[in-house]
């Protein structure tokens, strides 16, 4: 991803690229005042496309979503926060398409234009009358202005500390074209997906088949690529929307600036997905694993993901410990091809381990490293040309408070 074919934009949000208004309120599904209800709407039919949670158990919310994409197309999406509506069996799968159905009315598009979402406790049913008043009320609150994503980023949030937002820029046969997205997630996050939803908006103009293709190279190399605590949700959703009204040629993998908005679009993703790795429940800081020299990169990939989910390695990196040992033991069963005898690893850039050899090194300095807000582990196999990078966080104490009292 060369930034020099980006440019990011400061203080831009998902209503940045042309064409779409976002907004937010409380409708009553949070305990808080918090905002639970919010909506994304694009000035016309946008060509779209999404990736799901790998999980079995699927929530309402998924079902309904993939039958409005179904042509590529959609108008608007209805998220809630406060309730996954999972596990709410048929009850919950009326209720889903009755959140399309009703926002479809108000917001004034077609039924099947509309995707729906929603998180936050698994197994209780909506509260339905607080949803369809607050989707009464959606159109009044949707904007154009910076106004109207801060309150749908606020509307999507659940234990999330922080907004996550991203927004950039490329050209496109001489024409500004925007990519930008908002994402919540904290708790309950691993590879394929976690309990995130994620959303990105762009002006481009692309086909539905071409952005699907591309939003999956960019989630295997981003979202698929965090984790804080090994559990896959129900719910987990990225839409992607692309209004078309830059105006320029349709964008293709054989378009001369292809690999500038493809680089771009993926950097929004990984922003998104760092800040969520980073955002994790009780988190107090970012943990990036890079691999390199694996057989391949899907067998970096695995061993990226392997220790960057590691209990133990999360510890040790909560209380800045150097503990080489549990990392090589992670290298060691991510089940892909390791010469257990050209192994170095690195702690930020302080040698740790040659040769699959314990060095001497500065134990002070490094305490004093991983004390920092980001900690970088670097593992190189000198076995082949794989190479992947992964994201994550520490394991603390605060974690098991939050989950230990998640419901009440």
């Amino acid at each position: 991803m060369g930034q020099e074919k980006y440019t990011v934009v400061e203080g831009g949000s998902i209503i940045t690229p042309k064409g779409f208004s976002a907004g937010g309120l409380h409708c009553g599904l949070k305990k808080t005042e918090r905002h639970d209800l919010g909506a994304i709407v694009c000035d016309v039919p946008a060509a779209a496309a999404a990736v799901y949670t790998t999980n079995v158990f699927q929530a309402a919310p998924l079902k309904v979503t993939r039958e409005s994409l179904q042509d590529g197309r959609l108008q608007a999406v209805v998220v809630n926060s406060g309730n996954a509506n999972a596990c709410t069996g048929k009850q919950g799968e009326e209720d889903a398409y009755r959140m399309r159905a009703e926002a479809a009315q108000h917001l004034g598009v077609a039924e099947q234009a509309v995707a729906v979402a929603s998180t936050g406790v698994i197994g209780e049913l909506l509260k339905m009358d607080c949803v369809t008043a607050g989707i009464a009320g959606l159109p009044q609150r949707l904007k154009h202005e910076a106004s109207g994503a801060e309150d749908f980023a606020q509307a999507i949030l659940t234990t999330d500390l922080v907004k996550k937002e991203a927004c950039v820029s490329v050209t496109v046969n001489g024409k500004k074209v925007t990519i930008a997205g908002a994402a919540k997630g904290s708790g309950m996050i691993h590879p394929n997906m976690a309990t995130m939803l994620a959303f990105v908006t762009t002006d481009a103009v692309i086909e539905a088949e071409v952005l699907q293709r591309l939003l999956r190279q960019a989630t295997d190399v981003t979202f698929n690529m965090i984790t804080v605590d090994g559990d896959t949700s129900t719910n987990d959703m990225l839409i992607a929307m692309a209004s078309g009204l830059s105006g320029h040629e349709t964008l293709n993998p054989s378009h001369p600036d292809w690999q500038a908005f493809a680089s771009g679009f993926t950097y929004v993703c990984q922003v998104l997905a760092k800040a969520i790795a980073r955002d994790g429940e009780g988190a107090t800081k970012l943990v990036e694993v890079n691999v390199n020299g694996a057989v391949n990169d899907m067998s970096a990939r695995a061993i990226a993901k392997t220790v960057i989910g590691s209990s133990l390695v999360k510890s040790a990196m909560f209380g800045a410990d150097a503990n080489w040992g549990r990392i090589i033991a992670a290298v060691g069963r991510a089940g892909e091809p390791v010469n257990p005898e050209t192994v170095d690893i690195r702690l930020g850039d302080i040698l740790v381990l040659e040769g699959s050899r314990p060095i001497a090194f500065d134990e002070d300095e490094a305490l004093e490293y991983l004390k920092g807000d980001l900690v970088r582990i670097v593992v190189d196999l000198h076995h082949g040309e794989g190479r992947a990078t992964a994201w994550g966080c520490d394991l603390t104490y605060e974690y098991v408070r939050i989950n230990a009292a998640y419901r009440t």
